[in-house]
């Protein structure tokens, strides 16, 4: 059985709805279980999927519950992700994000700023889909990457150089997008979205003890076409997406010059209901609905199926 590793990019809301519908019809086109991958990098919405594919809840449950309409999804994803915070940490914004910024110039004066929600309420979404692992760590390896801000590196929980967390926290962490979320405090320190640093962070799989024969990375945030009439911002987060992908796999491919590497990203047709806002609740069934669509082609391609059929058709 081929050794495969799992990459779950960063992208919001509709980027965990994209997670979760491109692994669905992954093990309904090969049989293969997403959850038995022999290492996981989840970064922000990755990280909430990584959850609920270590669980081994991954359905279509895990979007639409019985009897309920695509508002009724909605809003339950708006219950859990967009739980109001009281503003507070303007202190520690000030110490950690303000001042070093005029040392350092950029995104740094931001990251830390007290942001509208709570992040808690990820880790408490967390805790409902996937109980069973939530406030511990799943056996196999899997690793959540967040963004420490005292230190300014990236952390990545679930590795030996990272603090032992539940999972619901390293989760939370993870997807503490700065500005829309405050940081979230794991025992006296605070974190944030690990997208700071990359959306994917796949060079983390060389950590593991042996080189993988396959690597599956899925990557809302790095798209190579664009929807139309996209805003200006969005073809340059995917470049940037890209881009740090792009040297990821290079450094992948230095180390393991045998693994076989796919990357899925959303389409045109995709990017058509996951943006402009990847953070509305709204898309999350639209997106689930098309990726299943898009994914069917995908998958199908003679280029693509014959690395699925080597790799995961048993």
């Amino acid at each position: 059985m081929s050794r495969v590793g799992l990459v779950l990019g960063g992208g919001g809301v509709t980027g965990a709805s994209y997670h979760l519908a491109a692994l669905l019809a992954v093990e309904m086109a090969t049989g293969w279980e997403p959850k038995t991958a022999d290492v996981i990098v989840g970064t922000s919405a990755g990280a909430f999927a990584a959850s609920i594919v270590r669980s081994g809840t991954l359905s279509l449950d895990s979007i639409v519950k019985k009897g309920e309409r695509q508002e009724d999804v909605a809003e339950r994803i708006r219950s859990w992700v967009y739980r109001k915070d009281h503003i507070h940490g303007i202190r520690r914004w000030i110490r950690h994000g303000v001042l070093p910024s005029f040392r350092r110039p950029g995104l740094t004066s931001v990251i830390g700023a007290p942001g509208r929600y709570d992040p808690s309420g990820i880790a408490d979404w967390v805790a409902e889909q996937a109980p069973s692992i939530a406030d511990t760590w799943p056996e196999r390896p899997t690793v959540i990457v967040a963004y420490d801000l005292e230190d300014r590196r990236r952390m990545a929980f679930g590795t030996t150089s990272a603090p032992v967390v539940a999972l619901r926290d390293a989760v939370a962490a993870s997807s503490a997008v700065p500005i829309v979320f405050s940081p979230y405090e794991i025992e006296g320190k605070n974190y944030v979205d690990g997208g700071v640093v990359s959306g994917t962070n796949a060079d983390l799989v060389l950590g593991n003890p042996e080189p993988l024969d396959l690597l599956l990375v899925l990557a809302p945030m790095a798209a190579e076409e664009q929807r139309r009439r996209a805003h200006f911002y969005e073809s340059m987060f995917d470049r940037v997406g890209r881009s740090a992908l792009h040297d990821e796999l290079v450094a992948v491919a230095t180390a393991w010059p045998a693994t076989d590497t796919l990357v899925l990203r959303p389409t045109p047709s995709v990017l058509a209901v996951m943006r402009p806002n990847p953070m509305d609740p709204e898309q999350a069934v639209p997106t689930f609905i098309r990726t299943l669509a898009s994914l069917r082609t995908k998958l199908a391609g003679p280029e693509v199926w014959q690395v699925l059929e080597h790799h995961l058709v048993s």
